[in-house]
C-alpha cells in the first residue's frame, strides 16, 4: 500500500474514532500492517484513553497465590505446570495459605489473585475450602480467583453446571474472576496451544454466566506466539461481542508470550513495538471495555510505562509472589513498592490513583497504611468530571 493510501486509510479510521464509531475487522487488520505508523496508532489510542479515563494511571496493592503447579493439562506455552511426580511439583498447605493471607494483610493488600494448576488428586472441595479459609480469616481482602479453565475443571469434577460452580465459589468467598485461559480464541491457534483444556465456547459461556450472576470478570489475550494479526482481531471482536451483551468485563489485559522454558522456546518473544501496537489496537477495538491494563510483569517496566501513552490506563499492582510468568522467563522484578509504582506512573505524565479490584478508589488511613476502605467507583468519578 502506498504512503498516500495509508494516510487516507488512517484518516478514515481517525474520523471513525473521533465520532465514536466502531472499528471493523478490516480496520483492525490495517492497523497491524507494519507500514502503518505505530506513533499514529498510539496517538489515536491515547485520544480514546484520555476520553474514557482522563489522565489517570491506576494501580492496586495485590499479591498472587498459586496454590499448586501440578496440572493435568500440558499446554505448549506453559512453563509453570509440573507433573505429579516432579520433584518441583507442590500443593500448598492450609498453613501456607494462611501465612500468605497474613502477609497480604500486613502489607495493606486489597486483592489476592488466585490461580494455579488443575491437580488431579485434589478434589473440588480443596479449591473451595481454600477460599472459605481465606475469607473467614481475612474478610476485607478481595479474592480474584479461578480462571475459566479452572471453573471448567470444577464443572467436570462436580458434574454440576457452570452457574452452580460459580455460585458455590461466590458463597465461599470468590469476589471476581481473572481473565486467564482465553489465550487465542480462534481454533486454528487454540488447537495448537492447548487442545484439551476449556475451549472457546466454554470460556465465553463461563464469563457470560459470571456476568449474569453479577460477578465482574477480566479478559485477556495471549499474543506473540503462533497467531497472526487476523487471530488477534478476531479474538478482540469476540470479547467485544460478549461485552455488548453483558457489560461484565472490567479490564482487558494483553499478555505478551514468554517462550523460555516452554514447548515453544524456539520462538522469539514479541518486541516492545509489538507490545505497544497491540495495546493501542486493543484500546481502539474494545470501545466497550473501560480499562486497558499494561501488565508490567510481562511487558517489562519501561514498556508498561510507555503503554500509558498508547492506550493503557492501568499497570496492575505490587504483585507479590507471581510465579507463572517468571517461570516462563520474565526478567521483571518479583515485586514493586507503592512508591516505585507511583513514581513510574508520574514519570509517564499520569496521576497515580490506587483502585481496588472492582475499580473503586482506595482510601488509606493516613496513620496506618494497612487500614483502608473502598470509596466511590473511579468510573463514576470520571463521569462526573
Amino acid at each position: 500500500m502506498s504512503n498516500s493510501n495509508i494516510r487516507a486509510r488512517l484518516r478514515e479510521i481517525r474520523d471513525k474514532v473521533e465520532s465514536e464509531e466502531r472499528l471493523s475487522l478490516q480496520d483492525g487488520l490495517f492497523l497491524y500492517e507494519p507500514d502503518v505508523s505505530i506513533q499514529a496508532i498510539g496517538e489515536l489510542a491515547n485520544y480514546v484513553r484520555e476520553r474514557m479515563n482522563g489522565n489517570v494511571g491506576y494501580y492496586n496493592i495485590n499479591t498472587h497465590l498459586n496454590p499448586t503447579n501440578v496440572c493435568v493439562y500440558r499446554c505448549r506455552f506453559c512453563a509453570f505446570r509440573k507433573d505429579l511426580r516432579d520433584q518441583n511439583g507442590y500443593a500448598m498447605t492450609d498453613e501456607q495459605i494462611l501465612e500468605r493471607g497474613r502477609e497480604a494483610t500486613a502489607n495493606g493488600c486489597t486483592e489476592m489473585h488466585i490461580v494455579g494448576g488443575l491437580h488431579h488428586q485434589r478434589k473440588y472441595e480443596w479449591y473451595r475450602d481454600m477460599l472459605s479459609l481465606l475469607k473467614e480469616n481475612f474478610p476485607q481482602i478481595h479474592l480474584k480467583a479461578w480462571t475459566a479453565v479452572e471453573i471448567d475443571w470444577f464443572r467436570f469434577q462436580t458434574k454440576k453446571s457452570f452457574r452452580w460452580v460459580l455460585e458455590d465459589m461466590r458463597e465461599a468467598g470468590q469476589g471476581s474472576m481473572p481473565g486467564g485461559g482465553a489465550e487465542i480464541f480462534h481454533p486454528e491457534v487454540r488447537d495448537q496451544l492447548c487442545e484439551h483444556k476449556a475451549n472457546t465456547p466454554s470460556w465465553i459461556e463461563i464469563h457470560k454466566t459470571a456476568h449474569e450472576i453479577g460477578m465482574k470478570t477480566n479478559c485477556t489475550m495471549l499474543y506473540g506466539h503462533v497467531e497472526k494479526a487476523y487471530h488477534r482481531i478476531d479474538h478482540l471482536m469476540r470479547l467485544r461481542e460478549l461485552q455488548d451483551k453483558t457489560g461484565g468485563f472490567q479490564v482487558f489485559i494483553p499478555l505478551a508470550f514468554h517462550p523460555e522454558n516452554t514447548q515453544l522456546s524456539d520462538l522469539k518473544k514479541p518486541s516492545g513495538l509489538m507490545d505497544l501496537r497491540t495495546i493501542a489496537i486493543s484500546r481502539l477495538m474494545l470501545d466497550n471495555v473501560r480499562h486497558i491494563k499494561a501488565y508490567w510483569i510481562m511487558l517489562g517496566i519501561e514498556t508498561a510505562q510507555t503503554a500509558l501513552a498508547y492506550g493503557a490506563d492501568d499497570i496492575d499492582g505490587t504483585v507479590r509472589h507471581e510465579l507463572i510468568y517468571h517461570d516462563a522467563g520474565a526478567q521483571t522484578p518479583e515485586f514493586l513498592s507503592v512508591d516505585q509504582i507511583q513514581q513510574l506512573i508520574r514519570e509517564a505524565g499520569r496521576d497515580p490513583i490506587e483502585r481496588d479490584t472492582t475499580y473503586n478508589r482506595v482510601i488509606r488511613d493516613p496513620n496506618d497504611f494497612t487500614k483502608w476502605h473502598s470509596g466511590e467507583s473511579v468510573d463514576v468519578e470520571l463521569a462526573s468530571v
